[in-house]
């Protein structure tokens, strides 16, 4: 997979950008608040339709505009395709695909396909819970596409089933619709939750091993539900657990029980990572994480997804910045950012194509 060029017209602080992609690795160098890290953040939008830095896509738009602009023409098993997304609030945003309108996220999700990773990445095992589901959400995406759509209806019936707790009518038939629509939705978020983490420890355990010099990394997804079942199964005990807990969820007008309220656990050598960890070990795990992710999603696709690098080598120390950048393949295309060259040797940017940033404009 290889990205062509990015075109942006009022995202962020670019009013106009136009950048055809060159080489396998560009690397944006400027000061910090120039723009670097919003091109990333362009790219990703164009594979995720979301962005991990914001809640509502109108915060995207450049100040004073009413909608703003992202394209994109990307090399996938050999065939040219061009993706486009526009956002005008409160309109849906407009995505096409090859200048075809689409009405369904899933038909534009996967088409362009990229891990990111940034320095705030390196937070994720200080971060909340939802930090954490939201990581393990965008990277399913990635891989199976109709998990979005799975997403976005138990997000929905989530969001129904909580306004009507919060004007309960004693309507308990609703109550139980509402439970039997939950507990299947659910079921089918935790089951491929749990699917992608095992597939993602396997390899995630080894390149941890190889950084740490030995230590043992497990993942664990953490729910009040035994591992090992089937959707059906999940499904049955998610609807006796909502049942059982109905009069707490009206008593406190909340959904108490679903995989909104999950989280990931990681532990090294048995220990919990989040409590106890050293920072090192801390960010020894999340490159590992990503690591595992750009292959995971090359095993499943067939393809070898965009790595994108948010300032993120300024944060390693050189033992885990040489092991990032001797990692990195030839055939993935690469997208960095930094304040500077320092961080790179001479051979390693010998192939890479300096574009510097300044204001929203290249220079």
């Amino acid at each position: 997979m290889f990205l062509n060029y990015l075109k942006l017209k009022n995202f962020r602080n670019y009013t106009y950008l136009e950048h055809k992609f060159k080489k396998r690795k560009t690397l944006f160098v400027g000061k910090n608040a120039q723009g670097k890290t919003n091109l990333l953040e362009a790219v990703y939008y164009l594979s995720a339709l979301s962005s991990n830095r914001i809640k509502k896509d109108s915060e995207l738009i450049k100040f004073g505009e009413n909608e703003c602009t992202i394209s994109g023409n990307c090399i996938k098993c050999d065939v040219e395709v061009s993706l486009d997304v526009i956002i005008n609030p409160p309109k849906n945003k407009i995505l096409k695909v090859n200048g075809l309108k689409k009405t369904k996220s899933q038909e534009f999700l996967r088409v362009l396909q990229v891990v990111n990773f940034s320095s705030a990445d390196l937070m994720l095992m200080r971060g909340e819970p939802s930090d954490r589901r939201k990581w393990l959400d965008l990277a399913i995406c990635q891989i199976y596409g109709a998990y979005y759509d799975k997403l976005a209806k138990y997000n929905k019936i989530r969001l129904q089933k909580s306004n009507f707790l919060a004007q309960f009518s004693h309507n308990s038939g609703l109550l139980e619709a509402f439970n039997t629509q939950m507990s299947i939705a659910a079921a089918n978020i935790v089951y491929l939750r749990i699917k992608f983490l095992k597939e993602l420890e396997k390899i995630a355990a080894k390149k941890h091993r190889t950084v740490s010099q030995g230590e043992n990394l497990t993942l664990d997804y953490d729910c009040d539900l035994p591992k090992g079942l089937c959707v059906k199964e999940l499904s049955e005990i998610i609807y006796e657990k909502l049942n059982s807990i109905k009069d707490d969820e009206i008593r406190r007008a909340q959904c108490l029980f679903g995989p909104h309220r999950d989280d990931v656990s990681f532990f090294i050598n048995e220990i919990d990572a989040k409590k106890y960890a050293s920072q090192g070990q801390q960010r020894t795990l999340v490159l590992a994480l990503k690591l595992a992710e750009l292959d995971i999603i090359k095993e499943k696709t067939g393809e070898t997804p965009l790595l994108l690098l948010d300032d993120v080598l300024a944060e390693l120390d050189n033992v885990r910045q040489n092991y990032l950048l001797n990692a990195i393949g030839d055939d993935t295309q690469t997208i960095i950012t930094s304040v500077d060259t320092l961080a790179f040797d001479d051979e390693f940017l010998a192939d890479v194509d300096i574009i510097k940033i300044s204001n929203g404009k290249k220079i």
